[in-house]
């Protein structure tokens, strides 16, 4: 059967798909997946997985794809980070029976894919500036179309433009790059109910819309309802039950949903974040769904929705990130209880410098007020010569250790660095074959019957070094 492409591919495979939940780390795993589809996602993306890794780990692949296969859960995109090809390819096709497409990240702008040299920072092979413009994306677009991509998802935003600085998405551009190429094209960006994304899909031209933080504080975004958060939630946790999950991914789309509620009741918030179980997440659940139905019996006639929200704090609407002036306000003099502050709490010193502080570095800087998350002091790591990975400071090769692996078996040499010594069992496995046959070690110019023996050696020195 020939391979579909285009928009045979889209009708066909991805069964023309408009709703879709986007790829997002620790927090589209196969139970989310599951409840969005219940509730009108039509297409879902795994979370990223690192190509690399997937490639040289089997219980990464099991952990990660093999072991969440479902017939529920189709049409699936699995997707990558990679930085080089022959990975990137050799990773897709030990992924390619569980999913029905591979995508490849182009967008991620977290410090993590700068480190790693992929997502957005692949871009930067451009000389990218730094805020695009549309005729430089539209080119980077028909590029990758040119380079065999079948479906291409706009993001709308720069690589700077994340957390209180993520702004406004600019469909603009998505809608000069479904102008410009022939292959379908997802629309990502400020899509927070199901009439943005009616508008974004008649605005711009795209096949289909992609939902990340809409999708999480509202599952049921994409049928249009706004349900109350302990059915979402009570829900989520049964299909937790079924198809399990880390604690931490649980604990992480709570958060999301309650979000709003867990303004109002500080103490539960801080129990969700101390709970070791899940039945004990279950039990924050059911507390905080007693709390606000106490508060609905007890509503007044007539009483609107407080701090701005469109709907009270136990139903599921959107939230909207504040920027970093209006973030300082919310944590600074916000009167919450006991002085408990945010999940990122942004503080201000007297001199005007500011610094943003997680929950756990505040913590940290409780143990050791000396400690510093100075960026400037952090140690640079030299990047490996091959792939961009960090380096191995000993390494006779200047690469990471799965680069140096492949280049010291090619070359049968050592590195002691890295704890690789192919040469030495090389010589070893030599010796002893000769001393085996009662023979001299024939000089390195007299190889003759020698190479088929010297070959198996090499391969059992990988095998034991590996």
């Amino acid at each position: 059967m020939p391979k579909l492409r285009g928009e045979a591919f889209w009708r066909e495979t991805l069964r023309s798909a408009h709703y879709v939940v986007a790829p997002m780390v620790d927090q589209s795993e196969l139970a989310w997946r599951l409840l969005s589809r219940r509730h009108g996602a039509q297409l879902c993306y795994t979370p990223m997985l690192h190509a690399q890794v997937f490639l040289r780990d089997a219980n990464y692949r099991r952990e990660n794809l093999y072991d969440e296969a479902c017939p529920e859960d189709r049409p699936l995109i699995v997707q990558f980070c990679a930085n080089d090809p022959e990975v990137f390819v050799q990773a897709a096709l030990l992924a390619q029976d569980y999913c029905d497409a591979i995508d490849l990240n182009l967008g991620c702008p977290q410090m993590i894919a700068k480190r790693g040299h992929y997502g957005a920072f692949l871009q930067e092979e451009w000389d990218l500036l730094q805020r695009m413009k549309i005729d430089k994306t539209v080119k980077y677009a028909q590029m990758l179309e040119k380079a065999g991509c079948q479906l291409l998802t706009v993001h709308g935003r720069t690589k700077e433009q994340k957390g209180p600085l993520a702004g406004v998405a600019s469909w603009e551009h998505i809608q000069a790059v479904r102008k410009a190429v022939n292959i379908p094209v997802f629309a990502n960006g400020n899509i927070q109910c199901l009439s943005d994304v009616e508008e974004c899909i008649r605005k711009t031209g795209v096949h289909g819309v992609m939902s990340a933080e809409g999708n999480l504080h509202n599952p049921a975004l994409f049928e249009g309802r706004n349900p109350l958060v302990w059915e979402m939630a009570e829900e989520y946790l049964e299909i937790v039950r079924k198809y399990p999950c880390p604690l931490s991914y649980v604990r992480a789309h709570l958060f999301k949903l309650w979000h709003h509620t867990l303004q109002v009741y500080q103490q539960l918030r801080e129990e969700l974040a101390k709970v070791k179980t899940l039945e004990g997440i279950v039990d924050v659940n059911r507390e905080l769904k007693l709390r606000c139905q106490e508060e609905i019996a007890n509503q007044k006639e007539g009483e609107k929705p407080k701090e701005g929200l469109p709907f009270f704090h136990w139903i599921c609407q959107p939230y909207i990130r504040p920027g970093p002036k209006e973030r300082c306000r919310e944590n600074g003099d916000s009167g919450t209880e006991k002085g408990v502050r945010g999940k990122r709490a942004l503080e201000e010193e007297e001199d005007g410098n500011s610094e943003l502080l997680s929950k756990n570095k505040q913590k940290k800087k409780l143990r050791n007020p000396n400690k510093s998350f100075d960026p400037s002091l952090k140690p640079k790591y030299a990047k490996c010569d091959q792939c961009g990975n960090p380096k191995g400071t000993k390494c006779v090769f200047n690469m990471c250790r799965g680069c140096c692996k492949k280049r010291a078996f090619k070359e049968v040499a050592d590195c002691p660095g890295h704890g690789l010594l192919f040469k030495t069992k090389f010589e070893k496995s030599l010796s002893w074959q000769h001393s085996q046959r009662g023979i001299q070690t024939p000089e390195i110019s007299q190889r003759g019957d020698a190479e088929l023996g010297e070959t198996a050696v090499l391969r059992e020195a990988g095998d034991s070094t590996g």
